[in-house]
């Protein structure tokens, strides 16, 4: 039983200081980390954007600039768990600032570019690391560390902030594309990661310690201890490693925080790699996660502005919808981070995937020249769906896999940029090739409903039948 002394004290850790002080650290951290989150996510509604006035200017194919989404997806994907790791090991804020400056750094010199190489170093390389290292990822990073309860929605609102980025970035990048051109709106990406690193400096907190408190909520998990541990039963049911007296499979931390002892941040990130890998449900959330990378960054992020084009849509017109996306993904994800705090984030995620296929089946229906209720009903709804994936499959990996949980979404997510990745370059060869993209449409519904059978099947026994080894 807890003493009574220890109990008040985490109280008093957990909760504010002094009258004057209502509002729990955390929420200020997170108020920052969406900010940082809206500056790093301008890149990702540029390609769809600046797609044509490339190729009207180099003569460019689609597939050459499809290779250069490509490489930066990639990179994004593969960058987070390492990132991930970086994070532990020398803190939220110095990762995140470099960042954001590898983002500007890498759209402003886009500005000088002609030749098709130089695209590929500085779309794909430059940019590709510091969103890498800006990734999802970073939003369960920050709720892992500086929140004991109410994770789900926090995720859910950190992971808007990409949407929020799109959102305002997307018309301004749009008309700037037009006039004066396309290197303008790579200016306004660049001042937009860069003006956001003054904020995290100041503003952005590694841990609790570094403030004097206890993570958000905390103080009540300690006070409750019988209704932690009923919350830790009902995670068992979206496959957590968890035994009926709460403790954690081998080699997983129960403090739901990672060590920072660790000598090399990537020799971590792979040891948990390892580990990870030995878990079918790993693997379950990883394909799953492909194939959502596949369908929003990959083909619905890069070609459906081109796409639109084709059918002679203004493009401006296109990208106004697009940010009719990012304005119901912040939506969606939000209320996608408050359910999966309340029900099981397997049948969410199976819910998800296949609303998704059904919109991405009609959508070669909907393409036109002007823009009818039907199309409008479809951004709707893919909007809520854009990233609603996120906070399901960040619980199912917290739940799982314990304090390595944040370094696994991270591994999990690489999987959503490679499939991104694949499908950006796959899409643009259908469209050489073809000259549409009926196929690339198609396939990816058909894929999604792959997604839905995968994820609904993922089995709460799953880590009990194969444990995870010590390392």
């Amino acid at each position: 039983m807890t003493p009574p002394e220890k109990t008040v004290q985490a109280k008093t850790a957990g909760a504010p200081t002094s009258k004057g002080r209502r509002l729990h650290p955390a929420w200020i951290v997170a108020a920052v980390a969406f900010l940082a989150l809206v500056g790093a996510a301008g890149f990702r509604a540029a390609p769809g954007v600046l797609m044509v006035p490339l190729q009207e200017e180099f003569g460019w194919s689609t597939t050459v600039l499809s290779l250069a989404v490509s490489i930066n997806l990639v990179l994004f994907g593969l960058t987070a768990p390492f990132a991930a790791a970086l994070m532990e090991r020398f803190g939220i804020r110095k990762v995140t600032s470099l960042a954001l400056c590898l983002i500007g750094l890498g759209s402003a010199l886009t500005v000088f570019v002609n030749q098709s190489w130089q695209i590929l170093l500085t779309w794909g390389l430059l940019i590709g690391l510091g969103t890498g290292s800006m990734a999802l990822v970073f939003a369960a990073t920050i709720a892992n560390t500086w929140f004991a309860k109410s994770r789900g929605l926090v995720i859910g609102i950190l992971t808007a902030g990409s949407a929020a980025g799109q959102l305002v970035f997307l018309p301004f990048i749009a008309a700037l594309a037009q006039n004066p051109g396309w290197r303008g709106a790579s200016l306004l990406i660049a001042a937009g990661a860069l003006a956001v690193v003054p904020l995290v400096l100041r503003w952005l907190r590694n841990s609790p310690a570094d403030v004097g408190v206890l993570p958000y909520g905390a103080e009540k998990a300690v006070a409750r201890e019988p209704r932690a541990h009923a919350a830790d039963t009902q995670a068992a049911d979206a496959g957590s490693t968890t035994t009926p007296d709460s403790k954690p499979v081998a080699g997983v931390a129960s403090t739901g925080t990672a060590t920072k002892d660790s000598a090399n941040a990537a020799v971590r990130a792979l040891q948990v790699l390892k580990r990870a890998s030995k878990v079918r449900t790993f693997w379950a959330l990883a394909a799953g996660f492909a194939i959502c990378g596949a369908t929003t960054n990959g083909l619905i992020g890069t070609h459906f502005i081109p796409s639109a084009h084709d059918h002679g849509m203004p493009e401006t017109t296109a990208a106004g919808l697009l940010a009719v996306v990012g304005i119901f993904d912040i939506v969606g994800t939000i209320a996608s981070g408050w359910l999966t705090d309340r029900f099981n984030p397997k049948v969410l995620l199976a819910v998800y995937y296949q609303f998704r296929g059904i919109g991405l089946l009609v959508l070669p229906l909907l393409l036109g020249s002007t823009v009818e209720p039907s199309m409008i009903i479809f951004v709707v709804v893919y909007g809520l769906d854009w990233v609603a994936t996120v906070p399901p499959t960040a619980a199912i990996c917290r739940s799982v896999f314990g304090a390595d949980g944040s370094v696994v979404f991270g591994w999990v997510f690489a999987a959503h940029q490679l499939g991104a990745a694949v499908a950006a370059l796959l899409a643009g060869f259908i469209r050489d090739a073809t000259g549409h993209y009926n196929y690339a449409w198609l396939g990816a519904a058909a894929m999604c409903t792959v997604a839905a059978v995968i994820s609904a099947t993922i089995r709460k026994d799953a880590v009990k039948k194969e444990p995870v080894p010590v390392a």
